[in-house]
């Protein structure tokens, strides 16, 4: 099982963007030491918990930080971008990457972004927009000389050469261009499918084991549709982390730190707003007044001692059949940092040793 990391960015609302930022680099700096595989980084616009419009400024300092870890985007939120901007945004930040760089990709489920950009997602017309922008990007991408493209969202045009000189050049480095990787959060997740259709990288966001299985189903439906052989190796498990020499340790950090802070001011409202708290729950019949942050570290989260955490894990692993990467959800440490560094270096160097044997076909 691979390692990894999947940054919202979470940062508290009175952290300065700045100061934001400065703890991500730090973040990726430390997981570039410690071995970690990949990191993922979120786009959001109206969100004070999530305060990152342009997940490709964070990345690309980051990929000057640090030597050996993928970085993506994880991910832009296609809706709100022009389909050839983006393309050749992505190619170039490929190229400065060394080939480091993954494309991850995502709908938008914010109802105050849809609005923001007059987009209605209620209809699921932030679906239709993403299908879309992805297509454009990778006939872009392709090897067609030339094209026009004429859609419900946008009309492009690969363009014929002119005057000798001009004509569209920027291809990502990588072959035939970056891991796509996409992130799914509701039961049959449409952009789930999409990914097992084209072959992508499903990314799973953090809720409980038997409802994140269902995700995996929504991959193979996907995949079914273009005759593709999904593999578990390629799912990546995004889960609440935190690992301390004990429990007890553990669960005052998260719990009693800045885990804890987001999500009872943010988070955990949030999807209770979206009718998400019963996906949280070990049993249906629990109140969603009881789906605190101490149910959630009971419950779902990977907290205690490295010994802990190892079984926690497996538990999850065998409860949704096997996943390929865990990707720690990123928490905002910065007047802990200590105790955020202790826990990457404990689950990297005393965690993973222990889970060598989870190995997904």
């Amino acid at each position: 099982m691979e390692l990894g990391y999947f940054s919202m960015p979470s940062h508290p609302p009175e952290r300065g963007l700045k100061a934001g930022l400065d703890w991500d680099l730090q973040t990726m700096r430390w997981l570039d030491e410690l071995g970690f595989n990949e990191a993922w980084i979120g786009e959001h616009h109206t969100a004070p918990w999530e305060p990152n419009p342009a997940p490709d400024l964070l990345v690309a300092q980051a990929l000057l930080q640090t030597k050996r870890l993928r970085i993506g985007p994880g991910g832009f939120l296609l809706p709100y971008h022009h389909p050839a901007e983006l393309a050749n945004r992505v190619a170039m930040l490929d190229h400065m990457s060394d080939g480091r760089l993954m494309f991850g990709i995502a709908a938008s489920g914010l109802p105050s972004d849809w609005a923001m950009f007059n987009v209605d997602g209620m209809s699921g017309t932030n679906r239709e927009m993403t299908r879309e922008a992805l297509d454009i990007i990778l006939r872009l991408w392709g090897d067609e000389p030339s094209f026009e493209h004429h859609g419900k969202f946008w009309n492009v045009t690969k363009p014929e050469p002119m005057f000798g000189m001009l004509r569209p050049h920027l291809k990502p480095l990588q072959t035939p261009h970056p891991p796509i990787g996409v992130a799914g959060l509701s039961k049959n997740s449409d952009t789930l499918k999409m990914a097992g259709e084209h072959g992508f990288l499903p990314l799973s966001l953090n809720l409980n084991p038997a409802y994140v299985s269902s995700h995996w189903a929504a991959v193979e439906e996907g995949a079914k549709r273009s005759g593709r052989t999904p593999h578990r190796r390629d799912w990546r498990m995004v889960r609440e982390v935190f690992v301390a020499e004990t429990d007890e340790e553990a669960m005052r950090l998260s719990v009693g730190g800045m885990m804890g802070r987001m999500m009872r001011e943010y988070f955990l409202p949030l999807l209770a707003n979206f009718g998400f708290l019963e996906y949280l729950k070990h049993d249906p019949s629990v109140p969603d007044s009881d789906v605190t942050p101490e149910y959630c570290a009971r419950h779902n989260w990977l907290i205690g001692s490295p010994a802990t955490v190892a079984e926690k894990l497996e538990r999850v692993y065998n409860e949704v059949g096997g996943f390929g990467s865990l990707l720690v959800f990123g928490f905002d440490y910065a007047d802990q940092p200590e105790a955020w560094h202790t826990s990457l270096r404990l689950l990297a160097e005393e965690v993973a040793p222990r889970i060598t044997h989870l190995t997904p076909r």
